[in-house]
């Protein structure tokens, strides 16, 4: 049976403004419990930071002060949500091992990319030989345009998403793209074709028909967006120049001796590791029921071959925490998790609203999971540091930071401390009376 923790913090009263903070946190900063900070990013696109658009991603300035408050170099780092790898990027610049498990094949790809280090020397001449390719479909014309079709790969509504022009662009950017490996070599040329790869992933929004701001891949034709021919080359070349220069930096700046390890499938509520391996784990779980992370990169899955033909998008969804996709079977009866004031909001969802009743209990259930895993794979005595967004649902407000601390208690975690982050901005676009203004950072102990 299970038992309601003893801990929940009581709702948050009036408080006063916030303390702004440009730049980095400092590690010895007096921060007192409930306490607000405006943190102003200086690196949301600093180094391979600035590889990829991601919804609601990390400011690089709060994973950068838990690892160095909570860690020493040469330990490990673990974020079991790890998204596009912000703290593995930043593990790896503090001189410590990282491992950055995520469920989304996407983000894995994304976040292996931005922390491998690369030699702009081969990077140059796996860029020459795109160019050199992309000079001969330019060439070419008629003919060239009609051979890049075989390199379009089929999708769902792949003309709805594309004009043909930019169809046969991308057809001919997959192209070149596949002449890298040999023109760079070496047992570690798929590491250089990963990173055009993500060069071309980065414009696949701008280039398509869809809203560039949408967290959801949708045509709205009220945007009257502006599409034309030559637009695909002009920005991959655009993003391939900045992105080798970008990695550039990184590697100037990257010591000796830390690793990244990313296993090859992995999900928050079964880590593929051994008890008592990590030193600090890090993370930003999803929002509940606001971003939708398959449909979000659908279409850069589509031309990254990510998305297996034939596996619905849904069976994707529907592997993620604070998923969507659910069974009818599964909300036809209110469901309760053991935490008062959760069950409590749970129910008044459910009169309204059962599917989303569900989910919001569901996601509780998860991150459950996850706590008892990181608690079991951290070293005793050692930290989890968990960065999340409170959500509005049917017009509630849903206080997730004080009920995962609740969570934590019942996974035998202890809450050290927890503070307010305002958020100034996220690639995330979602209605104005649905927008949380701040996220929670909590700080638990195993």
């Amino acid at each position: 049976m299970l038992t309601s923790p003893q801990f929940l913090p009581p709702a948050a009263a009036a408080l006063p403004p916030p303390l702004t903070v440009r730049g980095d946190l400092p590690i010895d900063q007096d921060i007192t419990r409930e306490q607000r900070l405006l943190i102003i990013s200086q690196h949301q696109s600093w180094l391979t930071h600035g590889f990829h658009r991601y919804p609601a991603k990390f400011f690089p300035e709060l994973p950068r002060w838990a690892i160095r408050k909570y860690s020493a170099e040469g330990e490990t780092v673990l974020d079991p949500m790890a998204g596009s790898g912000t703290v593995n990027v930043e593990s790896l610049l503090a001189a410590r091992n990282s491992i950055a498990v995520d469920v989304d094949p996407f983000a894995r790809l994304l976040a292996r990319v931005k922390t491998t280090p690369l030699s702009v020397e081969r990077l140059e001449r796996g860029y020459a030989a795109i160019v050199e390719t992309l000079d001969d479909f330019t060439k070419r014309g008629a003919a060239a345009r009609e051979a890049a079709w075989a390199h379009v790969p089929s999708f769902p509504y792949r003309e709805t998403w594309f004009e043909p022009f930019i169809l046969e662009e991308l057809g001919a950017l997959r192209r070149a793209i596949g002449r890298v490996r040999r023109a760079v070599g070496g047992p570690d040329a798929q590491d250089y074709v990963d990173f055009f790869r993500i060069c071309l992933s980065s414009i696949i929004r701008d280039v398509s028909n869809a809203d560039n701001n949408c967290t959801r891949t949708v045509v709205r034709k009220r945007l009257n967006k502006r599409v034309v021919p030559g637009m695909a080359l002009r920005l991959f070349a655009r993003v391939a120049g900045v992105n080798m220069q970008r990695m550039g930096q990184f590697v100037a700046l990257c010591p000796a001796g830390a690793r990244v390890t990313i296993p090859p499938a992995g999900d928050a509520r079964a880590l593929p590791l051994e008890d008592a391996s990590v030193d600090l784990a890090v993370t930003s779980p999803p929002y509940i029921n606001a971003v939708d992370y398959p449909r979000t990169h659908q279409l850069e899955m589509y031309l990254l071959d990510l998305s297996p033909a034939g596996v619905a998008l849904a069976e994707a969804k529907r592997a993620h925490i604070g998923t969507e996709v659910v069974r009818v079977a599964d909300y036809r009866e209110l469901h309760r998790y053991g935490l008062p004031e959760l069950d409590a909001q749970v129910e008044r969802l459910y009169a309204v609203d059962k599917r989303r009743a569900y989910i919001v209990h569901q996601y509780f259930v998860d991150m459950e999971r996850n706590f008892r895993e990181v608690k079991r794979v951290l070293r005793p005595g050692r930290h989890y540091v968990v960065v999340v967004g409170n959500n509005i649902i049917r017009g509630q407000e849903v206080p997730t930071h004080r009920f995962l601390m609740g969570v934590a208690e019942r996974a035998g975690l202890e809450t050290e401390t927890y503070f307010a982050s305002e958020v100034i901005r996220h690639y995330i676009k979602v209605p104005r009376k649905e927008r949380i203004n701040e996220d929670w950072v909590l700080v638990f102990r195993g």
